[in-house]
């Protein structure tokens, strides 16, 4: 049965989602629509799903009571431990259920974006392990401040495009990967690793990340003796560790939605990811959903300190969340990001991604009661974010 923050069965929340798409990639939009749940729910397919998650990824991942974060902020603060999986973040939960549902279609060849290189990494691991043919789309700005990840992609069998148009960064690397897939559309899934582009991936994406907030409900139900915490909150670039945060809780209102985004420079400055804060209704990379433009209308170019989140759109179902008023939405600049995760760091021993750390800078602008139960989604471990860290700590 859809809930009301669900999409329907053309993949619209709200007035938000939609499939807009070249005609040569109609078929195969289509033939993932069809098939998306029906795979989905075969026992076969959860079957390995769960347990490849298990014995692969190392889940359930832990939830973890910050102590120090909980005396700070005056409330009870929970981590939920994506940066533990393999590979380091939240990516694989999403890149194992999506290339299994590609082989069960016949796919031979995965195709996919990324900008911190987390999601390539996870798509690359996993392909490895299926062997499949991996082909990585990444912008030249993130290639060489993610240059770690880079390497782990091509150790692991992955050609890695660097893409030269417009700003080299994310949405670049989005649109090459379109063009990769419009030129081989038969043969190739495009493994998408946030909540964005056409109908069925929003939904499929969150659907396949929301293992996170089933794990949620049961760790706080053992430690809490409730399965709703009073806050969530998670970073949100395109949206796939916040949509898999929240999925379970979407319509228990017991539960308030908190969702940073990365404010870059500021919210005037022109350097900015803030897509929900500043956006407009228009379409990008195939959905209706909010998107940084001009005054004419032209998608602006997008900046973040974190390679994950300088992305002009958004996915929309956190449009929609916004535009409802079930979630809150913060802007997070790049110096708050930095000092919150040198404090993590430092108080906890836990070096966060950059992404992460705009959802930990959200601590401090939000006034908690002594009795909230907040849990907190690190979504990746900051390994590769290191030159940047070491670089602005000698500043």
């Amino acid at each position: 049965m859809k809930t009301k923050f669900q999409a329907d069965e053309n993949g619209y929340y709200g007035e938000f989602g939609g499939a807009y798409v070249p005609g040569i990639l109609q078929q195969c939009i289509d033939e993932l629509r069809e098939n998306y749940r029906k795979i989905m729910d075969e026992p076969s397919f959860q079957d390995e799903f769960n347990q490849l998650l298990r014995d692969y990824v190392g889940r359930p991942s832990p939830l973890y009571l910050s102590k120090r974060l909980s005396e700070k902020h005056g409330c009870k603060v929970y981590l939920k431990r994506e940066d533990l999986n393999h590979t380091g973040a939240h990516k694989i939960n999403n890149a194992i259920g999506q290339a299994l549902m590609a082989r069960r279609m016949g796919k031979k060849r995965i195709i996919a974006e990324t900008g911190a290189g987390q999601h390539g990494v996870a798509t690359a691991t996993v392909c490895a392990l299926m062997g499949m043919e991996c082909v990585i789309y990444m912008g030249k700005t993130d290639v060489e401040r993610q240059h770690p990840n880079v390497q782990k992609m091509k150790m692991l069998g992955a050609r890695v495009e660097a893409v030269t148009s417009g700003g080299m960064t994310l949405q670049d690397a989005v649109n090459e990967a379109l063009k990769d897939w419009c030129q081989h559309p038969e043969e190739t899934h495009y493994l998408i690793g946030s909540a964005v582009g056409p109908h069925p991936y929003p939904d499929m994406v969150v659907r396949l990340q929301s293992v996170i907030s089933k794990e949620i409900k049961a760790q706080l139900l053992e430690k809490e003796g409730r399965d709703y915490p009073d806050y969530l909150i998670a970073c949100i670039g395109g949206g796939s560790n916040a949509g898999g945060t929240i999925y379970h809780y979407l319509d228990d209102e017991r539960a308030k939605i908190i969702l940073a985004e990365a404010g870059g420079l500021g919210l005037e400055s022109g350097k900015t990811a803030a897509s929900i804060l500043l956006g407009k209704p228009s379409v990008l990379h195939g959905s209706r959903t909010l998107v940084i433009q001009d005054g004419e209308g032209n998608v602006m170019e997008p900046y973040s300190i974190s390679a994950g989140l300088d992305y002009p759109g958004i996915g929309p179902l956190h449009a929609c969340l916004a535009k409802e008023g079930r979630a809150q939405v913060l802007a997070v600049n790049d110096n708050e990001a930095l000092q919150a995760a040198y404090e993590l760091t430092r108080m906890e021993g836990i070096v966060p991604a950059l992404e992460s750390s705009h959802a930990l800078a959200a601590l401090g602008k939000v006034r908690f009661n002594p009795q909230d139960v907040v849990v907190l989604t690190v979504s990746g471990r900051g390994d590769k974010d290191m030159d940047t860290y070491i670089q602005h700590m000698e500043a």
